[in-house]
């Protein structure tokens, strides 16, 4: 059961990625992202495998972390599942982030989003160089809200 819902939280994040991603521009894109929606089937699965995996023994190890006992608890595949679903929903808190400050800003966001949808503090960290490369060389940019064209 534990892979089953590993495999369906990843599955679950990809449709948000690719608008982000592929239809940034898109009026559903900026509604669904817009919303915290998202991130609650994510959550209450984070919520189910955290209280379905703490044991007294894992709760004593976490309140005093140390990296041997981090890597045990890890060790256990409802823990490794758990602490998964936890970078799936951050990294797509986070890329959400950039999504929305590129659609305020007008800053391009493309590569920052790809980055970040595989190593989220990469992405992060790109966005926040990208931003200020943007205020340094473009200034016109920043403030501009990208717009979809009006239909006819």
């Amino acid at each position: 059961m534990i892979a089953q819902i590993f495999n369906i939280a990843n599955l679950f994040v990809i449709p948000f990625w690719a608008l982000m991603i592929i239809l940034p521009n898109w009026k559903v894109t900026r509604r669904t992202m817009e919303s915290y929606l998202v991130f609650v089937p994510l959550a209450i699965t984070y919520l189910y495998l955290f209280v379905t995996s703490i044991t007294p023994e894992n709760a004593q190890a976490l309140s005093n972390p140390q990296l041997a006992d981090i890597a045990r608890f890890f060790a256990n595949e409802n823990a490794a599942a758990t602490g998964w679903i936890h970078f799936l929903v951050m990294d797509l808190f986070v890329g959400r982030y950039i999504y929305l400050e590129g659609q305020k800003t007008g800053v391009w966001t493309i590569h920052s989003l790809i980055l970040c949808l595989f190593a989220g503090p990469m992405g992060l960290l790109s966005h926040i160089f990208t931003s200020w490369i943007s205020k340094a060389f473009f200034p016109g940019v920043q403030g501009e809200s990208i717009a979809e064209p009006e239909s006819p």
